[in-house]
């Protein structure tokens, strides 16, 4: 039996982009036997997916390095994936991803070249490195690329995730308690992200959503950590939008599947809808959106290309990339696929 041991960590979004790449690898090797390792918070994404075999969380972010713990939590773990006769893919590139590869015994381990990998040194892992590629591509087709060192010549992007019917139920109880009926266009407006180079202003959330608000759209505020939440309080306050309650990973997915539309940065909720063909308006700052960003014919962008750009800094002093993106061209994009949606 075929035996394959995918590798990616986190983050979140970088979990739906792989999917592809999974998709393509179960569909060439139907009868193989799948594993993947990613940490404690993604198995809620892989949870939805069918066809893995065995999925393996892990605990590395909370793990000291040179503890007992670190120590004890390797052992475990390189009990847990150990195994000659399996191939490794290291979608993540890191020291951290190749070290595991290593660890698995796997006889053939396969990873990206090293000047495409974010950590150089994680190609000493790997048995097999696929050749340069370009950085302009989307991460997608990156790792659709990697699986050539298996044969396998894939460009379509299939993403296998499945939203429970009982789950479909509790988000929509979810969505009545928020005044939600159904009957107009849901627009999920995610305001928060991980980094505040990726987090529009708060007062260009309100003129947006000043356009936006009319009797065929429902709009709600999405956010994430507690420093999102109090983005996404500040502007529904301003504007009278509902926030979102806490959600899980998983309840985030199933809301995300019922919108009309979804308004972004670079972030989770933005990658989900694009596994799910929503329209999609995205705003860039400091990541180049050919290589993060949607990629469905109804998706729009907006990005202003500076000298700095595609710095992927998380902190930054002037943001201008995040300034010049104006309330009046977010809702152009929004209006013009509100449209489109019927």
């Amino acid at each position: 039996m075929d035996r394959f041991l995918i590798i990616r960590l986190s983050s979140l979004g970088d979990i739906i982009h792989t999917l592809p790449a999974f998709s393509a690898l179960r569909k060439t090797f139907p009868d193989a036997e799948i594993s993947w390792i990613v940490e404690e918070k993604g198995k809620e994404i892989l949870d939805l997916v069918p066809g893995i075999d065995r999925i393996v969380p892990v605990t590395i972010k909370r793990w000291k390095i040179g503890s007992q713990r670190f120590w004890k939590g390797l052992s475990a773990l390189k009990r847990e994936i150990k195994n000659r006769n399996q191939i490794a893919i290291d979608f993540q590139g890191l020291v951290k991803s190749g070290l595991l590869a290593y660890l698995s015994g796997a006889k053939e381990r396969i990873g990206f070249n090293r000047k495409n990998l974010k950590e150089p040194l994680a190609a000493l892992f790997y048995t097999d490195r696929l050749e340069e590629i370009s950085e302009d591509d989307h991460v997608i087709g990156k790792n659709l690329k990697l699986l050539s060192l298996l044969g396998i010549k894939e460009t379509e992007y299939e993403f296998p995730l499945n939203v429970p019917d009982e789950l479909s139920k509790s988000l929509h109880r979810i969505l009545e308690n928020l005044g939600y009926d159904g009957q107009k266009k849901l627009v999920l407006l995610n305001v928060g992200a991980a980094w505040e180079t990726k987090r529009w202003h708060p007062e260009r959330w309100r003129r947006l959503i000043q356009k936006l608000s009319n009797q065929k759209t429902f709009l709600l505020l999405l956010w994430g950590n507690e420093e999102e939440r109090e983005l996404a309080a500040q502007v529904g306050q301003e504007t009278g939008v509902a926030m979102v309650p806490p959600l899980s990973l998983k309840e985030v997915i199933a809301l995300v599947k019922e919108t009309s539309l979804v308004v972004s940065g670079d972030t989770f909720a933005l990658q989900v809808a694009c596994a799910f063909s929503k329209p999609v308006v995205g705003l860039f700052g400091p990541t180049n959106p050919k290589r993060n960003g949607p990629f469905g014919t109804q998706d729009r962008v907006a990005f202003h290309e500076l000298e700095c750009s595609y710095c992927y800094k998380r902190t930054c002093s002037r943001l201008e990339c995040l300034e010049r993106i104006t309330s009046e061209e977010v809702t152009a994009m929004c209006l013009a696929s509100l449209e489109k949606d019927v």
